[in-house]
């Protein structure tokens, strides 16, 4: 009876989210009892915070559907929330809640039917959302000696080759996979660019509470209120990205709205409302309390101490890595070493990773995930996981981190043995490519 069956052609070219099967390949090492240095997966490992635990219990009984907009409380949460921290104005009617950032992109991805625009490198699942919805998606070429920066005239020459009148400009910052940032003063030309052109952006601000950097998180919905949505959630701030809680912001304005409504029909017709207890929780979440804004911003430090020191330390190998203004990522790139790559039968980025993971036990991504040339040997690091593999060892880290020891001590082997180990490979790996 089946084989009078044909799948959707649309999923012929796909595979799997990566992020996600690098997690499940590693956490099946573990499990056999492998060793392996899970830098594939992008997880902040904290442990949740004790009133959020106690509000999730709260409101256990809390077993009726809500609105499919979310839940009343949460969604003026949210928009205060929002408007304290953007410095901008927000009410509960642009306020959608959805099960993570992520569906709420493809529903907008949806409904928009626009032209896709995506620098490079970009998270991985906006291209794959784009296919399965017919989208088409243009990469926006960029340059590893500019640090991979988003330049307008990159994406200009492609705005002016699209036949589609719909365009959505999606960024990300700070940025998976590179941890960095775009600046107030970028983000206002950019603005100015768009509007322009009439291009709608989607702002992917789902990292803007771990920032730790020299440059200040501004929302480009600061210069282009009327033509930009602002995507967020609870994932990685507060280490909770299995509650599957996501924030939508579309603006004020009579498309907005009619956006708005479509989005609460794609609601009602797919995901119906995320987990009643998990939104009532999530109203404490997002009210500014005091304790949990300081354990934001103590999580947000820790990662920054972890990323720049394992940069600092690639770096002096040789290898070229992206700046960490935000988020727990690092973009390295191992051109330098391509000939002697080359002789070990490795020519692409996805070559790279599977040699490391195979040989050296080392878990990353390919840069050709993110839209990298495959031919340009980059890879995505992950931070959040090393030394954080269980929550012990992350309740650890953090109360060392408490205790005001410096990020000197805070990274020495004996409290980041795995750290060590990681990198230890990674020198073996270069002194191989380039016997001293």
């Amino acid at each position: 009876m089946t084989d009078k069956f044909q799948f959707n052609p649309v999923f012929g070219d796909l595979r799997p989210s990566s992020t996600l099967f690098i997690n499940e390949t590693v956490n099946t090492m573990w499990q056999q009892g492998e060793q392996a240095f899970h830098m594939g997966f992008g997880e902040s490992r904290f442990d949740v915070h004790a009133d959020l635990k106690l509000s999730l219990a709260e409101h256990a009984d809390k077993k009726s559907y809500l609105p499919a907009r979310g839940l009343p409380e949460l969604r003026q949460s949210v928009a205060d929330y929002y408007s304290s921290k953007l410095g901008d104005s927000f009410s509960a009617s642009q306020v959608i809640v959805g099960p993570g950032s992520k569906l709420l992109i493809y529903a907008l991805q949806m409904i928009l039917a626009a032209d896709v625009f995506l620098p490079t490198p970009s998270w991985v699942s906006y291209a794959p959302q784009a296919s399965l919805l017919g989208n088409k998606f243009h990469y926006i070429p960029s340059a590893l000696e500019n640090q991979y920066q988003l330049e307008i005239a990159a994406l200009d020459k492609l705005v002016a080759a699209s036949q589609n009148p719909a365009k959505l400009l999606v960024i990300n910052s700070p940025k998976n996979p590179s941890g960095q940032m775009l600046s107030a003063s970028f983000l206002q030309q950019l603005a100015d660019y768009c509007r322009e052109n009439n291009i709608l952006v989607l702002s992917d601000e789902i990292y803007f509470q771990v920032c730790h950097g020299s440059v200040a998180h501004v929302s480009i919905s600061k210069y282009y209120p009327e033509g930009t949505f602002v995507l967020g959630g609870l994932s990685k701030h507060l280490s909770i990205g299995g509650w599957r809680l996501g924030v939508a912001l579309l603006p004020d304005t009579d498309f907005g709205k009619d956006l708005m409504n479509k989005m609460a029909t794609f609601a009602s017709e797919t995901w119906s409302g995320v987990a009643a207890p998990v939104q009532y929780a999530a109203v404490l979440a997002y009210s500014l309390d005091p304790g949990i804004e300081q354990y934001i911003a103590d999580c947000s430090t820790i990662h920054g101490i972890r990323s720049r020191f394992l940069r600092s330390k690639l770096t002096a190998m040789g290898i070229t890595c992206s700046r960490t203004e935000g988020a727990f990522y690092i973009a390295a790139n191992f051109d330098r070493f391509a000939p002697a790559l080359k002789k070990l039968g490795v020519l692409t980025s996805q070559q790279l990773a599977n040699y490391l993971l195979h040989n050296f036990r080392i878990a990353s991504l390919p840069g050709a995930d993110f839209g990298i040339p495959a031919s340009s040997l980059t890879l995505r690091l992950s931070t959040s996981y090393l030394d954080m593999e269980t929550s012990q060892d992350s309740q650890r880290i953090f109360n060392l981190h408490q205790s005001g020891v410096d990020a000197a001590t805070l990274m020495a082997v004996e409290h980041h043995p795995v750290t060590a180990a990681a990198l230890s490979a990674f020198a073996h790996f270069v002194e191989m490519l380039e016997p001293v």
